[in-house]
């Protein structure tokens, strides 16, 4: 997650005030100081005099934060949800102090604040939207339109680890995703917390592993299973009405909930997706390539443009081939870079993606690397053994 460094966007007097007269602004009132605070890429440590967000462009966003104890050294589990602003419109949201959260406020209240904003009485406590860093959340959310958010945001809309506590074993996963689960469990589910019943998950389409077919020889299912490109095309005509759009909105809502909103439910659906996607000759890997790129460079606080690390929620584990998208990217690769006959706009992505993993992770991808497989990783290819027949 890259907050594009803290710096404001470079704009005359004018324009900043037309940006805040059509922009959207998030009036965020009373949220505890050193609460870190985040929208779409950009991350904030709230000070004394915080009191939103200014010149949001319109369109879907990310909003998510994570409150401090009273003495900063530790943090609650991240809350985050997805909202769509429209030109000049004002949110208002103020912090519950015993639930430690952000809540709606009454319909006369939030008119009287909007006022206030449209009048300007807050200007001087908001933070302006970093417009440098827009370009970068625009690769990230381009398919997220407010019908995909309202097909897959939970009941109440927010995301939290602290009520996914039954996803902790739900799949297989490699060495280094049990760390990572570890990792999101170490000191997120506070106890003590009463369980709402009208809270429950996102509602993800469920992406089947692998291709099951009967009356085909071996041969024919294992190859199925090496190219899942009929396995993509059934799963698209059954949840996605045949749009591909749809699809990748839902790639990128789960990683912004994963990435950002440090949602194991949301790692589990984007590992899903991301790995039926690089198991098909025909990959999205646009999509995938911006989600890589901005999703481990080096996180900035968008106020004070100090160096969080390489990502806000992830440790350094994240760089070892012990994780899925090794053993994914590795034979994507040596299919797409060794075919005979390849789309040139494919080819070209796959480039980039190939240098991109390389570089950030600093991964050997050649197809002479030893081939890493976890046999419990549901998501691993299916290759069937024969009779000696």
């Amino acid at each position: 997650m890259s907050s594009g460094g803290g710096a404001a966007a470079r704009v005359d007097s004018e324009a900043a005030t037309e940006l805040v007269r059509k922009g959207a602004t998030l009036l965020l009132l009373d949220v505890p100081q050193r609460t870190l605070l985040g929208v779409d890429t950009q991350v904030f440590s709230v000070g004394p005099k915080f009191k939103g967000i200014k010149m949001v462009p319109p369109g879907p966003h990310f909003l998510y934060y994570c409150s401090p104890n009273r003495h900063g050294n530790e943090f609650a589990p991240t809350v985050g949800f997805f909202l769509t602003t429209h030109p000049s419109e004002v949110i208002v949201r103020k912090w519950h102090a015993q639930e430690e959260r952000l809540i709606k406020l009454s319909e006369e209240e939030e008119i009287r604040y909007s006022e206030a904003v449209r009048c300007f009485e807050f200007d001087s406590q908001l933070g302006p939207y970093n417009l440098d860093s827009f370009g970068d959340w625009k690769q990230l959310s381009s398919y997220l339109s407010q019908g995909v958010i309202e097909r897959l945001e939970p009941i109440g809309g927010e995301i939290t680890i602290a009520w996914e506590s039954s996803w902790m074993d739900k799949a297989p996963q490699t060495d280094m995703e049990r760390r990572l689960m570890d990792q999101l469990k170490d000191g997120k589910f506070p106890k003590n917390v009463p369980v709402q019943s009208e809270r429950r998950g996102c509602y993800y389409t469920t992406i089947p592993a692998s291709v099951k077919h009967s009356n085909i020889s071996g041969d024919e299912l294992t190859a199925l299973n090496l190219d899942k490109t009929s396995l993509l095309e059934n799963v698209l005509a059954k949840n996605y009405q045949g749009q591909e759009d749809l699809l990748l909105g839902e790639l990128q809502f789960s990683f912004i909930a994963f990435m950002m909103g440090q949602s194991l439910e949301a790692f589990m659906q984007w590992k899903a997706l991301v790995s039926l996607l690089l198991s098909c000759s025909e990959a999205f890997i646009r999509t995938i390539y911006y989600q890589l790129k901005h999703g481990f460079q080096h996180t900035h606080d968008a106020g004070s443009g100090e160096d969080i690390g390489s990502s806000l929620f992830l440790d350094e584990e994240w760089f070892s081939r012990d994780i899925f998208l090794y053993r994914l990217s590795k034979d994507f690769f040596a299919v797409v870079l060794e075919a005979p006959v390849v789309d040139g706009d494919l080819l070209s992505w796959a480039r980039k993606l190939k240098s991109l993993l390389e570089t950030t992770f600093g991964w050997d991808l050649d197809n002479n690397t030893v081939n890493l497989i976890d046999e419990d990783d549901e998501f691993a290819p299916v290759v069937v053994e024969m009779d000696g027949s």
